[in-house]
């Protein structure tokens, strides 16, 4: 083939097939409008490949620009995670992991993770950052993140999951409560409560778990809160805004103002999973999942 394609043509395609507009796509990449439509004409020319039907109003991928922008994408997000692992061999480090995780894996299931792969692994620089369930799956399938901790009861096709912990629930309550762990019976003597649950959007199946449980005791619970965080609904709690149901491993047995009753008479048992892609190739999630799946 006479025509030589370089990365710049590339990044000129991906640009344009992202706005489907040519000015702003120069504009984008600091270029003028009739070097760009050069470009992409001399792209289109080299490869035998129209890529673009163009309007007077509008401009559309077509069948090989769809697939071509689909493939283009995965490989500069592949090569800029090759680029940061060289960056970080240059720093002195052997690699890089990115985690997501929700609250309550922070308690304690990823601290002592983290001490006993830093104990192996003392070069690996962590990245970890708080999402909701389905952000985790977005970013585990596009490969942004290399592990995910999340409450899900099953994980979609293409990724693979170990259940690092199943867990029974607790009843938060505020520490003047009249009902302790001495005279509870079932959760009907709270039917008339106001109650603190974490978002639904958070992580629909997890609320749905919660929700099997007032099923089970015969009532539909009056949810005056939601929030995303357990902090926000201790917080409430110790104001007596109402009572909570949140899984065992978020009890906090120092915090002021509020008490747990364990539910481990219950059937419902919520599940923490370990999430990941398997055609991730970062090289340090393989020694990862050698702590985590033994």
């Amino acid at each position: 083939m006479r025509y030589q394609l370089e990365l710049r043509h590339l990044r000129y395609f991906l640009a344009v097939a992202e706005d489907l507009h040519f000015r702003k796509a120069a504009e984008r990449l600091f270029i003028s409008q009739p070097g760009l439509s050069r470009q992409i004409k001399e792209l289109e020319k080299g490869i035998g490949v129209q890529l673009f039907e163009r309007h007077k109003r509008k401009v559309e991928l077509t069948k090989a620009g769809i697939y071509l922008k689909e493939e283009i994408s995965k490989y500069f997000k592949e090569l800029d995670h090759i680029i940061q692992h060289t960056k970080l061999l240059n720093d002195g480090l052997h690699g890089n992991l990115k985690f997501g995780y929700v609250g309550s894996a922070m308690q304690k299931i990823i601290p002592e993770l983290l001490l006993e792969f830093r104990k192996k692994h003392p070069e690996i620089l962590f990245s970890l950052k708080e999402m909701d369930n389905q952000k985790q799956i977005d970013d585990l399938l596009s490969r942004d993140l290399d592990i995910g901790f999340v409450r899900l009861e099953r994980v979609p096709r293409g990724l693979a999951s170990f259940s690092i912990l199943k867990e029974p629930f607790c009843l938060v309550l505020p520490k003047d409560h009249p009902i302790d762990s001495k005279n509870f019976k079932n959760l009907s003597q709270f039917k008339d409560e106001s109650f603190i649950l974490f978002d639904p959007k958070y992580s629909p199946s997890y609320y749905e778990k919660v929700m099997s449980i007032f099923d089970d005791n015969g009532f539909d619970p009056i949810v005056t809160h939601n929030t995303i965080h357990s902090s926000s609904i201790y917080k409430l709690i110790q104001n007596n805004f109402g009572i909570s149901i949140v899984p065992r491993s978020l009890q906090v047995d120092h915090l002021k103002g509020i008490k747990f009753i364990e539910l481990n008479k219950i059937t419902q048992r919520t599940a923490l999973l370990a999430v990941w892609n398997p055609n991730n190739r970062n090289p340090m999630l393989k020694s990862i999942l050698e702590i985590i799946t033994p």
